[in-house]
């Protein structure tokens, strides 16, 4: 596996797992067209249950892991820490998701894996990060929303605290996670060095949050919920039209003043309570209020077009499947199918969001079955293991 990989220019890593922590640093690699394996320490019971289902697999599990192979091994067993250690010598990076102390007690921390990779590039990802006072917390998507502060600012003053409508701190702490790996396998590939990369998901949401915490720290200025207003600008929101809600960032002093013409309200522009950026954010409530009587003349779709034309940023608010029906989309190849995967039934899997010198990476293969590639891969891994006892 290692020689394979590097001959062709990719990484080969390895992910050791339980339920369904950070799936962007997971997933990455075989969305893209790459191909990891997907190591379990045992059968995943619940998610494997999760509905909906296809055939014995849940959504989530074939939503993340097409284009990967599927390992399943005992680390509690003494025949399947070896096999697992034999793995991890042909592996360039490892990714692992428990909590901090579980892999040591088992045998299989990091300084344990390097003695037989010594150049391996680690990531443990964890709810609060190896230190510290929580570091032995469980946690979840929805724990980390809380103590972020993200849940303090989603919703109206009304509403607010909101959990956001997906595992956004999941997600970031998988993203976080593997740039992380790249950027340590860049690294090696200068030095030779291998990393322990300790990734805390409450810290990647708090340098995600960007403006609210920065806004904070250098000003002392206390975020609060907006519903969906903008704190930076008016009229930047979410705008009833006659047929649909509609999404305006008129920003710039010269958006403002062309989506006053556009909706047949010239005047607003000079009207002193709106005519410039900070009497605009005093006033948004009257405005919006104007703004919404003149949009009632056409549907959201229409004044999507007729903004966007005249350099308005605009947009619909869309359901999931609207989205995935939008030509936009379609045109550029997000979504692959597979006519027989897990389940012998047809799945669709979504893309990384980014094209290669033009062209869409795609995951090469379906999801596999639980354990599919046990044999194969370990009976691999065994070749080499025994190559090198013969150098």
């Amino acid at each position: 596996m290692r020689q394979d990989h590097r001959a062709s220019g990719q990484p080969n890593p390895i992910a050791i797992r339980r339920g369904d922590c950070c799936p962007g640093c997971r997933t990455t690699p075989g969305r893209n067209g790459g191909r990891g394996t997907e190591w379990w320490r045992s059968r995943p019971r619940a998610r494997r249950l999760a509905r909906p289902q296809q055939g014995r697999h849940g959504a989530s599990f074939l939503a993340q892991n097409a284009g990967k192979r599927s390992v399943v091994v005992d680390l509690k067993s003494e025949e399947g820490k070896a096999q697992f250690l034999d793995l991890v010598a042909t592996a360039d990076a490892l990714i692992e998701n428990f909590r901090p102390g579980v892999m040591d007690r088992l045998g299989l921390g990091y300084a344990r894996l390097r003695s037989v990779r010594e150049d391996l590039v680690y990531c443990a990802i964890s709810g609060f990060g190896q230190t510290g006072p929580m570091r032995d917390n469980p946690a979840y998507d929805q724990i980390i929303q809380g103590l972020s502060g993200v849940m303090s600012i989603t919703g109206t003053p009304d509403t607010a605290p909101l959990r956001v409508g997906y595992p956004v701190c999941d997600t970031l702490g998988g993203l976080f996670g593997a740039f992380a790996i790249v950027s340590a396998l860049v690294r090696r590939s200068s030095t030779g060095e291998g990393a322990f990369l300790d990734v805390s998901m409450l810290e990647c949401t708090l340098s995600a949050l960007g403006w609210p915490v920065s806004n904070y720290l250098t000003a002392g200025v206390e975020p609060r919920p907006m519903g969906n207003e903008n704190m930076t600008a008016a009229p930047s929101g979410a705008f009833e039209t006659g047929d649909g809600l509609l999404n305006i960032a008129a920003n710039k002093q010269e958006q403002f003043v062309t989506l006053c013409g556009l909706i047949g309200r010239p005047e607003l522009a000079t009207d002193p309570r709106f005519s410039e950026r900070e009497t605009r954010k005093l006033n948004r409530a009257e405005l919006k209020t104007l703004i919404e009587e003149a949009l009632a003349a056409a549907s959201a779709a229409e004044w999507e077009v007729r903004f966007n034309r005249a350099g308005v940023p605009a947009g619909r608010v869309l359901t999931i499947p609207q989205v995935l029906q939008e030509p936009q989309v379609a045109t550029r190849d997000m979504t692959t199918r597979f006519e027989a995967a897990a389940g012998d039934k047809p799945l669709a899997v979504i893309r990384g969001g980014f094209l290669v010198d033009g062209e869409a990476p795609r995951p090469l293969q379906p999801p596999p079955k639980l354990g599919e590639h046990t044999n194969e891969i370990l009976a691999k891994a065994r070749r080499q293991r025994d190559t090198r006892r013969q150098a």
